[in-house]
């Protein structure tokens, strides 16, 4: 009676064996189950891969580079790593469709998905990679300009990610020739109703052509805008008011009209007419005009001629006041600085009037009562 059990108890194991054997072997779309379970795995596998290989490999390779005396190798790394992540998914899904199999039509999309991810991997790196190379060709900015290294990287970078994406479209059959060939009756309709778009893009090569000024300078287009350029994009310029706002102009706002670059000022200039009163003789005239010639002359704050041009003259007479006008420049440029020199000369002024024993004139008006004869009572 055991051995019968036992033998009923093999033979329903063995059925249970066999079902398994044939659900295993199940037909999914034209791949077995164990097939496509072995498939995910490799996937699944390929996924914990990449997260050691980040953790890890990666990390390894990031400390060799900092152990190298230059940074550019440095710098490329830090660009390439998030492609390179890829590498473990590309290799568990070409193992995967490998097991699966697939034929016909399945095989060759699987065929380009995966070009696909390569074509993707290989362009990503390199648009990542323009970041380093041009950091790498800085130098370059003192022949050129920072504007114009920037527009070139970004220029760069949209050029390897077009190609990219033309490359990923001709992997699925998409020919990208035909299709600009096609754009082009478009592309003049949408060109007639872009041309301030245009326009914007051409006066933004010509402000870094003429080198009119450089993000960091502070700049003034009159009934435009005043304050510090940040970054010259290709349809506007970003510049920051003094009041810490942003304001995006139109490029062709600042090509156009005249601008003012305050930042490429060699010195900045001091500009006053001070009245004197009428009372003041010839001498203490003579002596104001002296005393104020001799301290911007021994001054080191100020820069003198024939580099600038100073004067320090008794200029007119005013309504109320005979006027001495002085013209003359500091040697900083800097506006805190001059500020500074300019209390600093408002001071020494005061003293120098005061010690020639003049005074300073204001606005003021005589008035003269003429008086005719008396004006008699009425009597009745």
């Amino acid at each position: 009676m055991i051995i019968q059990n036992a033998k009923n108890l093999g033979e329903q194991f063995g059925e249970l064996g066999r079902l398994v054997g044939e659900v295993w072997s199940t037909s999914f779309f034209g791949v077995s189950v164990g097939t496509l379970i072995l498939a995910v795995s490799i996937i699944v596998l390929s996924l914990l891969v990449r997260g050691f290989f980040t953790r890890h490999v990666l990390r390894i390779l990031s400390r060799l580079a900092s152990k190298t005396k230059t940074e550019f190798d440095d710098h490329l790394f830090a660009a390439i790593a998030p492609p390179f992540k890829l590498l473990p998914l590309i290799v568990g899904l070409f193992f995967a469709v490998q097991i699966l199999g697939l034929s016909g039509n399945a095989q060759i999309f699987g065929a380009n998905v995966m070009r696909s991810l390569i074509a993707y991997a290989i362009f990503w790196a390199l648009v990542r990679t323009v970041e380093p190379v041009f950091h790498l060709m800085s130098p370059l900015e003192s022949a050129l300009s920072p504007a114009i290294m920037d527009w070139t990287k970004k220029a760069a970078k949209a050029l390897f990610a077009f190609i990219g994406g033309a490359a990923i479209l001709e992997i699925w059959g998409i020919e990208v020739g035909p299709m600009l060939a096609g754009l082009g009756i478009f592309g003049v309709a949408v060109a007639l109703g872009a041309q301030d778009l245009f326009k914007n893009l051409i006066a933004g090569l010509l402000i870094l052509a003429e080198r009119r000024f450089n993000p960091g300078e502070w700049i003034k287009v009159d009934g435009v805008v005043e304050g510090t350029a940040e970054k010259i994009n290709f349809r506007s310029t970003q510049i920051r008011r003094f009041d810490k706002s942003i304001v995006h102009v139109p490029n062709a706002l600042l090509s156009d009209n005249s601008l003012t670059n305050f930042s490429r000022m060699t010195h900045r200039r001091i500009y006053w007419k001070i009245g004197l009163v009428y009372g003041s003789t010839t001498a203490q005239l003579r002596a104001v005009q002296r005393g104020v010639l001799e301290y911007i002359q021994t001054h080191d704050a100020f820069a003198q001629p024939p580099e600038v041009s100073t004067f320090v003259h008794i200029d007119s007479f005013n309504d109320s006041s005979i006027d001495l006008m002085i013209y003359c420049f500091t040697k900083t440029t800097n506006w805190g600085e001059w500020l500074e020199i300019k209390e600093d000369f408002v001071c020494a002024v005061k003293d120098i009037v005061a010690d020639a024993g003049s005074d300073f004139a204001f606005p003021s008006r005589t008035i003269y009562v003429e008086q005719t004869g008396e004006i008699g009572g009425i009597t009745g």
